[in-house]
């Protein structure tokens, strides 16, 4: 049996620091202090995790070296890296665009285009492709175009008109057409971004009920014509409602059929409790965090340590209640955190720097990293006990049957434990403040 461990502790200046341990026999004596690991006992598949390429995203990387571009695509999507396997894209502008626009302006869709995303989305996507040509892309609109709406803006909510309901469902499958053409497969979409959100960036209002409407009367049929397989996801708004907007939703044989999975965004709090009752009463339908970073009154710039643990509480909550996938916001910004035309600022795992000749990692990056660097996609979310809550758990095994355990410490203090899996045992101490992932092997 091989056991590895990679810890990262800031305070100890650790970052995925590699170490193997020589695991014991177990003994049925022990009883204090012991954490469970139960392979046989499984739970959700996972899908992977990944970020968001927003045109802010390929516009600060763009600034850079090609030498360091290339660089930063590897710290994401190589195994070497983040092992990243999903990517989210706005269809259209979002706050995190350089400007406001749309594909089209015209009620017949006859000035249809995506070249607007050709040089920072679509370019570093390719890049990207080089790296991990399986990566998951995962689409959601922030607002239909201005015609389409009551208030004629992209901007400060509004409705989709009944009348270009067909019209925004063709606008959708031309869309995933067009990035097609660019050997780019949308496997995922999501109806609206934040649908119950008046923002002053992108944004556009959808009840429960016009929101289902749109998915199984509109574009649903209209992805059945076109013969389009990406699948549909809605919600796609904070977890607080999660539960709440799916059993209002998913109510009827003909919104089962249409819709494959929910959407959610980490900003309300954990609500872990509705993931669980989400998967609960709706299994076989995917639950996927799309968005989520440590922007707005939650982000301390000099607290690095807090900042990773909001990271790493969340995605350990989501896990062990059912979700499929993570996906963080903006994979990188600048050391502003943005270009946003909004001026809606926030942080993203890497930054330029002021001066653009190289790039930080937060303490962020790392955090995430302890996930989506040793839970592989196709995995399955395993069984565990554990003597205490002041140690934070989850566990997988990965499809070459290697299992990977991830343990967060939040405390001030350390914690010690014993990992009980089959026939062995792993004695180990947790820094507080720390967080470790173990990969055992036969």
């Amino acid at each position: 049996m091989e056991v590895t461990k990679f810890e990262t502790n800031y305070k100890r200046n650790l970052f995925f620091n590699k170490s193997i341990i020589k695991p014991k026999k177990y003994q049925e004596k022990l009883e204090n202090q012991i954490i469970n690991i139960y392979p046989e006992i499984t739970y959700q598949t996972i899908l992977g995790f990944g970020g968001a390429f927003t045109e802010s995203t390929g516009y600060a990387i763009k600034q850079l070296s090609n030498e360091l571009q290339e660089k930063i695509i590897k710290d994401y999507f190589s195994t070497d890296g983040l092992n990243y396997s999903l990517g989210r894209l706005p269809i259209g502008s979002s706050d995190f665009s350089l400007k406001s626009y749309s594909y089209s302006n015209k009620e017949d869709l006859s000035d249809f285009t995506i070249d607007k995303d050709k040089e920072y989305i679509i370019s570093i996507i390719k890049s990207a492709q080089k790296i991990n040509p399986n990566i998951l892309f995962l689409s959601s609109p922030w607002s239909p175009p201005k015609f389409m709406k009551s208030n004629k803006m992209l901007t400060l909510g509004g409705k989709l008109i009944d009348k270009y309901k067909q019209t925004w469902a063709n606008y959708f499958a031309k869309y995933i057409k067009e990035y097609k053409k660019q050997e780019i497969d949308i496997k995922y979409v999501t109806i609206q971004n934040e649908p119950n959100a008046i923002q002053l960036w992108e944004s556009c209002l959808y009840s429960p009920e016009e929101e289902i409407d749109f998915a199984i009367n509109y574009l649903y049929p209209t992805f059945k014509s076109n013969k389009i397989n990406t699948k549909i996801l809605i919600w796609d708004h904070n977890k607080e409602k999660l539960f709440t907007r799916a059993k209002k939703e998913l109510n009827t044989n003909k919104a089962l059929e249409a819709i494959s999975g929910i959407a959610y965004h980490y900003y309300s709090g954990d609500h872990f409790e509705n993931i669980q009752l989400t998967h609960d009463s709706f299994p076989g339908k995917l639950l996927i965090h799309t968005e989520g970073c440590t922007g707005y009154s939650k982000f301390n710039p000099n607290d690095e340590v807090h900042n990773g643990e909001i990271y790493g509480h969340d995605i350990l909550g989501d896990l062990n209640s059912g979700a499929n996938a993570y996906i963080d916001w903006n994979l990188v910004l600048d050391n502003k955190g943005g270009p946003n035309h909004k001026l809606n600022y926030c942080n993203s795992p890497i930054m330029i720097n002021s001066n653009k000749t190289n790039y930080i990692k937060n303490l962020t990056y790392y955090y995430i990293g302890h996930f989506s660097k040793f839970i592989m996609p196709g995995s399955k979310r395993i069984g565990f006990s554990r003597y205490s809550t002041d140690i934070e758990v989850t566990s997988f095994k990965n499809p070459d049957n290697s299992i990977a355990i991830v343990l967060m410490n939040r405390n001030s203090f350390n914690k010690e434990y014993t990992i009980c899996l089959n026939d062995i045992s792993i004695h180990d101490n947790l820094d507080s403040h720390a967080i470790v992932s173990y990969i055992i092997k036969n």
